[in-house]
């Protein structure tokens, strides 16, 4: 026999056969793949559970708002943003400029934050809340059938709100450490009796609600003012929403003119039917509180108390939440609802300013 054929195994299964590892071989390949699946799969369980300890503790710390509550004046304000334009004068570019940098809620429209953008706007606006190191209050401000129709009509789709305030509550949630201070939908409780939608709304906001129960964000549910329902009536409307353990309160005199005093005083009447629910109030444009029953761009407004500045065992703090400069609507020669107004802007400011500059 010659050499080769001597050490020559069976027919593809000698050591030369291409493509063959030997068993040894094979077994260590497979050890080396179940200890980096291994591996891999604890790296991945240790930072889901540094995660997930992050927002527990920022849960278990977090902080309601209160009085020395700062918020951020947002850099996408309309107010910043008019600052851009041409047409003002010297006096309405120095009102809008001051109203620019005050502290001031973002009100999360679908005109303005549409679906598949409004996730990117709180991510920023949660960013440079962190880097100022405040908090951030949003106003959702989307329902379907918004606004009954009146001047600030408009809103989404049920299929649509649902995936809108989805992105909103994964972007709110990409932010534990900040505190975070919701608004949800003012008028659509108050305004419900007379729109003739209350189990509707109460079941709209109740998803919603629940679809924003994420680490650090407060929410107030809409309150009316002292000039419109009854505490009763109110308190009623609250309730038939049903989350009392899921929100913070309510919030009052959003959008209107009616004064510190007399919002706190509804509130606390509105509280008391409400078993231990706070609330919070709109001081941007009751400065001097003269407007009555009138809502819609009333004119002599003046600004309020800057927000942090109120509080007590019911009212959380007082905030600004309805940004000063922009209109109720075509009323009193006021634009659109919701666009910039400088004449408006300078008006409300003619104290402030005055003061400041002497």
């Amino acid at each position: 026999m010659r050499r080769s054929e001597r050490t020559r195994g069976p027919a593809g299964t000698g050591r030369g056969a291409p493509g063959i590892r030997p068993p040894r071989q094979r077994r260590r390949r497979v050890l080396v793949i179940v200890v980096i699946a291994v591996v891999i799969a604890l790296i991945v369980a240790l930072v889901m559970a540094v995660s997930a300890v992050q927002r527990w503790v920022f849960s278990a710390t977090a902080a309601s708002p209160a009085v020395g509550t700062v918020i951020l004046a947002p850099p996408l304000s309309k107010a910043r943003l008019a600052l851009d334009e041409s047409g003002m004068d010297a006096a309405q570019r120095d009102a809008t400029q001051y109203l620019s940098q005050q502290p001031t809620a973002y009100w999360l429209t679908p005109e303005q934050d549409p679906p598949g953008r409004a996730g990117r706007t709180v991510s920023a606006l949660t960013s440079a809340a962190r880097d100022q190191d405040v908090s951030l209050a949003l106003v959702i401000y989307g329902l379907p059938g918004r606004d009954c129709g009146n001047h600030s009509a408009g809103g989404l789709s049920e299929g649509e709100y649902h995936r809108w305030i989805d992105e909103i509550a994964t972007a709110l949630g990409a932010a534990p450490d900040v505190q975070k201070i919701v608004v949800l939908e003012p008028d659509s409780l108050a305004l419900a009796p007379q729109c003739d939608n209350v189990a509707e709304r109460a079941a709209q906001l109740r998803d919603a609600v629940d679809r924003l129960q994420v680490a650090r964000t407060w929410i107030y549910l809409d309150g009316g003012h002292s000039s419109w329902l009854s505490p009763s009536e109110m308190a009623e409307l609250i309730t038939r929403v049903d989350v009392a353990d899921r929100v913070r309160g309510f919030a009052t005199n959003v959008s209107n003119y009616q004064s510190t005093y007399d919002e706190f005083a509804y509130a606390h009447a509105v509280a008391a039917e409400l078993d231990g629910m706070h609330a919070i109030v709109d001081t941007s444009r009751n400065g001097v509180a003269s407007a009555g029953s009138e809502w819609c761009n009333p004119p002599g407004q003046r600004v309020g108390d800057p927000g942090g500045t109120y509080g007590d065992d019911v009212v959380d703090t007082n905030l600004w939440i309805k940004p000063p400069g922009e209109s109720d609507g075509p009323c009193q020669g006021g634009p659109a609802a919701g666009v910039w107004w400088p004449q408006a802007a300078q008006t409300l400011t003619a104290d402030v300013l005055t003061s400041d500059a002497q």
